[in-house]
């Protein structure tokens, strides 16, 4: 028995009612196959629920669901199941299932399904507790069966970020592209360069320097060793010194 969802209360954000401005080229395009495409159209709608699933940082050959884009050519799935099958798939699984929380993979997934950021922490919460029960299949059908995706999206249409643009405010909402597909949790994990280093021999791997470790002349003359410095400057001497010699005995006259 599955567990219902926890509720929470949406926010009073735009995207909650219907707009009346008049579309430019700011707004978002709408791609949908209610009515008959022709091949390159379909291409530019296939094209655009990548980018809406994938983002273009993610937008690589090799993410390709060919058989997904046969079956949506020939019209034997909806752009709802092509949708599903990309966020199912093992690409996005590791790109993004893989390396973030359940909270902050939450959060991807209302903004590239739904078209909205979460409205607040309880509803991370309550899709996190649908995740964490049902895995990521049933997580994403949930959501793309839930009552706020048919009423915007349909079976037909490709999910878009809804309501950025407000003619209110003199700059809208920033696309979702813009924001970074890991959590602060994973970003602190990953190598950061430092100004503090605690110099040893083991970890010397780049030289007198480690890697992003800025140049400091006092830095250098502490950890140069001498003994070799001076043996390479006697032998270093010694040969300009016979290149000299060899030089002035091949020019001088024969007596």
């Amino acid at each position: 028995m599955s567990l219902p969802l926890l509720e929470y209360t949406p926010s009073a954000q735009n995207q909650r009612v219907s707009g009346f401005e008049v579309l430019g080229d700011e707004q978002p395009r709408v791609y949908t196959t209610e009515n008959l495409l022709s091949a390159s159209e379909m291409d530019a709608l296939i094209v655009a629920a990548y980018r809406q699933v994938f983002h273009e940082q993610q937008m690589l050959a090799s993410n390709r669901q060919i058989f997904l884009e046969s079956q949506l050519k020939s019209r034997q799935i909806t752009v709802k199941d092509f949708i599903h099958g990309l966020v199912t798939s093992d690409s996005f699984r590791r790109l993004n299932y893989d390396v973030n929380n359940n909270y902050r993979f939450v959060e991807l997934c209302v903004q590239r399904l739904l078209g909205r950021p979460v409205y607040n922490e309880r509803e991370k919460i309550a899709w996190s507790i649908v995740l964490a029960t049902e895995g990521l299949n049933g997580f994403v059908t949930a959501l793309l069966n839930s009552e706020e995706y048919d009423n915007h999206f349909g079976e037909n249409t490709v999910p878009y970020q809804r309501r950025r643009i407000l003619p209110q405010r003199a700059q809208g909402d920033l696309p979702f592209e813009r924001m970074a597909r890991y959590g602060t949790d994973y970003r602190d994990k990953l190598p950061r360069p430092s100004r503090h280093y605690e110099f040893t021999s083991v970890e010397r791997a780049d030289g007198l320097f480690r890697q992003f470790e800025p140049f400091d002349f006092e830095t250098l003359m502490r950890r140069a060793n001498w003994p070799v410095v001076a043996g390479l400057s006697v032998v270093f001497i010694m040969l300009v010194v016979l290149a000299l010699a060899l030089s002035a005995t091949a020019t001088s006259p024969l007596g």
